[in-house]
């Protein structure tokens, strides 16, 4: 399938964990990578989307005071996780400092930044607290990260 995603197993993945998911040359030369940031197990258990919206908020807000690479920051339908798509081809050990340093933020963050009707097109659906916790949860298994199957 055209999708990277679709092609996965998600049978046998282990949650949480990053993941390389695509690398994509872009007609000018530029690199783009996107990495799976897999927060719960697929089929299994998933995100609150109060939770998912709130991290969407904090990841895109805090992850640029630490990385000019950072593209985009999405979320996952399923509610598992999220994609990073940054800009270039970064170390996997980069990758991963990256996303521990902005999920440390997080976790230190008094507010979702732009969660108000002004600069959100559903400012009332968040929740610091749920998004603190789902971070602390990914945390802990900061030593799991690069294991992507059992």
């Amino acid at each position: 399938m055209n999708v990277e995603s679709f092609n996965l197993d998600h049978r046998t993945v282990a949650a949480p964990y990053v993941r390389l998911a695509d690398t994509k040359v872009l007609p000018q030369g530029d690199t783009i990578v996107k990495y799976d940031v897999r927060f719960t197990q697929p089929n299994v258990a998933h995100l609150d989307m109060k939770a998912v919206h709130s991290i969407e908020h904090l990841f895109a807000e805090h992850s640029r005071n630490h990385s000019a690479r950072v593209i985009d920051f999405s979320p996952m339908g399923c509610q598992t996780g999220f994609y990073l798509i940054l800009q270039g081809q970064p170390e996997y050990a980069e990758v991963l400092e990256l996303i521990e340093a902005t999920m440390t933020d997080i976790l230190g963050a008094t507010e979702v930044p732009a969660a108000n009707e002004v600069q959100c097109g559903w400012g009332a659906n968040h929740s610091l607290t749920a998004a603190q916790d789902a971070v602390k949860v990914f945390l802990a298994a900061r030593a799991d990260w690069p294991t992507v199957t059992a």
